[in-house]
């Protein structure tokens, strides 16, 4: 048995239709549009390389959507399962807050801002419970401007 037949696709009249309609209306996400597209591509008997070669997508990509379809069904085929991770300790107004802080003018005693002296500052000033610098680095990092450079007024030390 080939690798392409191991988990045959084989749609209902109404799944064929779902799958048509996200594929013309264009308003989902991507991944989703290509997954529907890659289980009505299965659905005709299409071979997996002829598929990533229509799609420009990898081998892995098709056999792991006919094979999530097979055993899960069309919501599973399609969509990602939700993310269960930890929740994100810092929100948009935290972020905010402490790239408002290293904008603003250095303490007296310094040149510039460090990034240990910001997490410090946040803490100081209730913004945050509590900050390591490594990750007011990456939230400094994350904006466009560079908070780093000599002329910003931050530093990394």
């Amino acid at each position: 048995m080939s690798r392409s037949l191991r988990y045959p696709v084989e749609l209902s009249p109404e799944q064929e239709r779902t799958l048509n309609a996200i594929t013309m209306k264009g308003s989902s996400k991507a991944r989703v549009m290509t997954r529907a597209r890659i289980l009505l591509m299965a659905h005709r008997q299409m071979a997996d390389s002829d598929i990533k070669e229509a799609l420009g997508i990898s081998v892995q990509m098709v056999q792991s959507t006919r094979k999530r379809f097979v055993l899960g069904g069309l919501e599973v085929g399609l969509f990602d399962a939700p993310h269960t991770g930890r929740p994100a300790k810092f929100d948009g107004k935290d972020r905010a807050a402490i790239t408002a802080l290293a904008c603003s003018e250095a303490p007296k005693g310094h040149a510039r801002w460090s990034i240990r002296l910001l997490a410090e500052k946040a803490v100081e000033l209730n913004v945050v419970d509590g900050i390591a610098p490594s990750t007011v680095f990456y939230m400094l990092k994350k904006t466009r401007s560079s908070r780093t450079a000599k002329d910003s007024g931050v530093s990394r030390g």
